[in-house]
């Protein structure tokens, strides 16, 4: 037991759960706990930002590209709404992230009485966002609620969670029991007979398939290894690039995927919300599912599988592999490569967009992360961008939230400032949080954006050209110049008019090892959409 004040309790609890990093915006609620972290400032770096949702965007970068949780702090009501979108990102990306947040004082918490930052159930708002929704009324409840918070962050499918701490709470002083680091709950065991049963329809299998998505992180080697003795393409989400190194000729990207699709006869779904696969390009009687997923509600979406194992990919394809009988299969990998190779010409058609990925994609090395903001280059990258690590593209989940590339970039150059981090973004989406080039400059983090400058809003102008009679509204955009406003940061500005050039300046900007911009100057882009695999493959209901 120690005597501690709620603040103080609060960033001990931090500090045993390892979290070196801190993500936040000082307020007035949260006044005692910026304190209690100027004390501990040796431990704990404290990275603040100028807007709520850049320190949220950060943590979600952070947890996102290395896997371990991410943390921020924002005061409550306006603070905590502001970091609402970078939450709601969270969730949609299963990322473990940590939202800390203040609170009125305790005695005048549901009486409505317009207190500075005063929202009306917290909690109740953020309730559909965050997976848990932790609370501490007294300094001697900071710990539990905390470990209880990160628990539910790191744990089964992970997510964000929110805590919440009084004003009141951080002054005032108690007898307080620390606790050790939160440990995440262990994944449950797969059903043995269920295992067996998948197996038999594997061994069956004359075109079997995997299916994954980020929940297959950390299962590379099984996946690897199981997806070898069967002969068995892995299709990779945009979200599971990586799962498998797109080197390997079993790597397919959703293009590669639905090709193979209207002969595949056993898919393995791992990890994954399985849209593209059990939804869009549809199943039937000629197809036999196996989910693997930790969670029990998504494991029957978007249709019911034929043998599902509730267990992490790990666990649950270690057990497959151990399972499976059966010779040695022909190598598939004549026709695999093929089919990569037809997947690469369909792409062909977006000329610009694949020459200048295949530019960043040269420059950079193969260690190198990249943020794909919500742009036409960071469409291509979908299926067009060769990946062969986990979690070395990083993407805003299902919620596709414009604008949340550079403010991400720079909390995964947080987790891995040893390797170059690069963000992709167009002009709408960078001036979303184009003020955190200050928080780069301010703390020394080395991340690179690109800034693909066609002045708008590339997508909605295209669909107003094209759907609309070319009633543009709401779609132009005036753009500062982009080099002079890095520069007037203090941060390296370069332009490239060009793919090549384009490769020259991003290998200029990893040289200076500093904060940099550069701006590409691009015209309107042919439509991604017209190449996406989302058309039905499969001719059964």
């Amino acid at each position: 037991m120690a005597l501690l004040t709620g603040a103080q309790a609060l960033v001990q609890s931090l500090k045993n759960n390892d979290i070196r990093t801190l993500f936040g915006l000082p307020g007035v609620q949260l006044d005692h706990v910026f304190e209690a972290l100027y004390q501990e400032r040796s431990s704990i770096r404290v990275i603040n930002s100028r807007h709520e949702q850049g320190v949220a965007y950060m943590a979600y970068g952070y947890a996102e590209s290395s896997g371990q949780l991410g943390a921020f702090m924002v005061v409550p009501g306006p603070g905590i709404l502001n970091a609402a979108t970078a939450i709601c990102t969270a969730q949609a990306s299963n990322a473990p992230v940590l939202a800390l947040t203040g609170q009125i004082s305790t005695r005048n918490i549901g009486r409505g009485l317009g207190i500075l930052h005063e929202l009306r159930d917290q909690a109740g708002v953020f309730a559909t966002l965050t997976k848990h929704q932790a609370f501490a009324g007294h300094p001697a409840q900071v710990p539990q609620a905390v470990d209880a918070a990160i628990r539910a962050a790191i744990s089964g499918r992970c997510g964000p969670a929110l805590f919440e701490v009084p004003d009141d709470v951080t002054v005032a002083r108690g007898e307080v029991s620390l606790l050790p680091a939160a440990a995440r709950e262990p994944d449950p065991e797969p059903d043995p007979a269920l295992v067996d049963r998948a197996a038999k329809l594997l061994e069956g299998a004359k075109r079997p398939a995997f299916f994954v998505g980020g929940g297959a992180f950390g299962a590379e080697r099984e996946l690897q290894a199981l997806a070898e003795r069967l002969q068995a393409p892995v299709i990779m989400t945009r979200h599971g690039r990586g799962a498998v190194s797109d080197r390997h000729y079993l790597a397919q990207t959703l293009l590669g995927g639905h090709a193979l699709w209207p002969e595949v006869d056993v898919v393995v779904a791992a990890g994954t919300r399985f849209l593209e696969g059990g939804e869009w390009w549809g199943l039937d009687a000629g197809i036999r599912t196996i989910r693997i997923d930790l969670d029990p509600f998504q494991a029957e979406k978007p249709a019911p599988a034929h043998v599902k194992l509730i267990t992490g990919a790990a666990q649950g394809l270690a057990a497959l592999n151990a399972a499976v009988g059966g010779a040695a299969r022909a190598s598939r990998r004549e026709e695999l490569e093929a089919v990569k190779r037809a997947a690469l010409a369909k792409l062909s058609t977006l000329a610009p967009q694949r020459a200048y990925s295949d530019a960043i994609r040269a420059a950079l090395p193969e260690e190198a992360i990249v943020v794909a903001d919500i742009t036409q280059i960071g469409f291509y990258t979908w299926c067009g961008f060769p990946i062969y690590s986990p979690r070395s593209l990083i993407y805003p989940g299902y919620q596709d939230s414009l604008g949340y590339g550079y403010a991400t970039s720079l909390g995964v150059k947080v987790a891995h400032p040893e390797r170059p981090v690069v963000a992709i973004c167009g002009d709408g989406g960078f001036m979303f949080t184009m003020p955190e080039l200050a928080t780069a400059m301010q703390h020394g983090i080395n991340a690179i954006a690109i800034v693909f400058n066609d002045g708008g809003y590339g997508n909605v102008r295209r669909t107003q050209r094209l759907q609309f009679a070319e009633h543009y509204i709401g779609c132009d955009l005036k753009n500062p110049d982009f080099p002079a406003l890095a520069k007037s940061f203090g941060a390296l500005a370069l332009r490239a008019d060009s793919p090549e050039q384009l490769g020259a300046r991003l290998k200029e900007a990893m040289a200076a090892n500093a904060p940099a911009l550069i701006e590409c100057p691009v015209g309107p882009m042919p439509a991604w959409q017209a190449v996406m695999p989302r058309e039905r493959a499969r001719k059964g209901p």
